[in-house]
């Protein structure tokens, strides 16, 4: 290495097979840093590149960039490092990236099995840890489990990838909505007011609200005031007055909102100009209910779009369904059942209740798809409903968000508390991730649904267990 890169004093970043799947161009993101791949890594890549999968494109091009980043060097510089600054490109990657030939690792004190994969990455990092002291090794890994290991077998740091991770704290997550204190036009100075037809816009003074989003809905603790930022500038904020009594009032494919989270959502949801509606909160909140509902609601009820389409992840992080019997359909059916038990509640009243559902499946063009089959589609005219989105990587989900076409409308929704995957915290979750990139967004609106609706049994449960 450069006499100057070792003055410095850099860090050496040990990347797992993991970290490329889920950004292939990762190595690129640790500045003045140097990375290391082990060679473990490579053989891992190389193993999924072929697969019938998703992820094999991410590992295809993982490959692919660091074959330009070491393609002229020699053997003896890829193990000592090959500058990164020799990749083209829009980044600002100034280290090294090198491959560490951990075949030659010997079984040592740490008792690791060297026949695993991950222990030859754990392995590594402990050989770099002795070797390059004092300067600081550090394991980079999504998979919780083997940061454990790691740090169990001595790697004295390990850290998740955190570059696309946007708030440390899941309580910083924008909730969509702010609750002012008291009554809201006690605060308030002069308003200017103006009326457009039925709906009637305050002009309210900028330094009165602490932050502001558009199409954040604000509350006070009063039973009358809401209102929604429709846009603000640096001395004033626009809000349309909406009332807590007219919101309440709202009603789509003949359900009501059961509280003010609920009614605030469903004016989102209903909402034409609004291309992305990211609705969160715990399990039984309504999330669901109030996706498909609205959604029918404007397919059948009003004609603004031509059919549904409802996809969720499945397991394996939404990879293979190609075991299960069946056409597609047929396929996500146990994936979706929570689609079908909601549209039986909004058809429990009907008297013929399987034929009312076969009519709205066929009437709304209900479709199933899978996300494995997302990549590459444009969809046009069409309500697309992502359940259970908290188990997707930011990758995942910008990959359906980028299909919808014109005069499309996304719904996302999940639960952060009920994350499945190994890799996924609540604040590395792609649900996240959105939520925070599209709050600036003056298509878009986030909405917590905050309490339980579905029963007290399940509140008591949210709350207690």
């Amino acid at each position: 290495m450069p006499e100057s890169i070792q003055n410095e004093d850099p860090k050496f970043y040990i990347l797992d097979t993991n970290i490329l799947l889920h950004e292939p161009l990762a190595f690129l993101n640790f500045q003045e840093h140097n990375v290391v791949i082990p060679m473990v890594v490579l053989e891992e890549l190389d193993h999924i590149k072929d697969r019938q999968k998703d992820v094999s494109r991410d590992a295809r091009v993982a490959i692919r960039s660091l074959e330009e980043a070491l393609h002229e060097a020699t053997p003896e510089q890829i193990i000592d490092g090959v500058p990164l600054t020799r990749i083209s490109g829009e980044h600002q990657a100034v280290g090294h990236l090198s491959i560490f030939p951990d075949f030659q690792l010997r079984q040592a004190e740490s008792a690791l099995a060297l026949n695993e994969n991950d222990h030859r990455i754990i392995q590594t990092a402990l050989q770099l840890q002795k070797d390059k002291a004092p300067a600081k090794v550090v394991l980079v890994t999504k998979d919780i489990n083997m940061r454990l290991k790691a740090k169990g077998a001595g790697v004295k740091c390990v850290e998740d990838y955190r570059t696309d991770q946007l708030i440390d704290d899941i309580r910083l997550l924008s909730k969509g909505f702010y609750q002012f204190e008291g009554n809201f036009w006690d605060s308030v100075g002069e308003v200017k007011t103006e009326q457009d037809g039925r709906d009637i816009y305050h002009f309210i003074a900028r330094d009165l609200f602490p932050t502001v989003y558009p199409n954040e809905y604000l509350l006070d603790e009063t039973d009358h005031f809401c209102a929604r930022v429709e846009s603000f500038t640096d001395s004033h904020v626009k809000i349309l007055d909406l009332g807590r009594e007219r919101l309440m009032g709202i009603r789509a494919w003949g359900i009501s909102p059961k509280n003010i989270y609920q009614a605030m959502g469903m004016h989102a949801l209903l909402d034409p100009s609004q291309d992305l509606i990211i609705l969160t909160g715990p399990a039984g909140c309504g999330k669901t209910l109030l996706a498909l509902a609205t959604a029918l609601e404007q397919v059948v009820e009003k004609g603004m779009y031509e059919k549904i389409i409802v996809t969720r992840n499945t397991p394996e992080i939404a990879e293979s369904i190609g075991f299960l019997p069946g056409t597609e359909e047929e396929k996500m059916a146990p994936w979706l059942a929570a689609i079908t038990d909601s549209l039986e509640v909004l058809h429990k009243h009907d008297e013929h209740m399987d034929a009312s559902l076969e009519f709205t499946m066929k009437k709304a063009n209900i479709q199933f798809k899978s996300l494995n089959f997302m990549r590459g589609r444009s969809i046009q005219n069409a309500v697309v409903i992502l359940d259970e989105a908290q188990n997707l990587t930011a990758s995942q989900l910008k990959t359906i968000i980028t299909r919808c076409g014109a005069g499309t409308k996304i719904i996302c929704s999940g639960n952060l508390a009920q994350i499945d995957s190994y890799y996924l915290t609540a604040v590395t979750s792609g649900l996240t991730f959105i939520v925070e990139r599209f709050k600036n967004y003056y298509g878009s609106s986030t909405m917590n649904l905050n309490g339980v609706v579905r029963s007290s049994l399940a509140q008591y449960a949210e709350e207690n267990l």
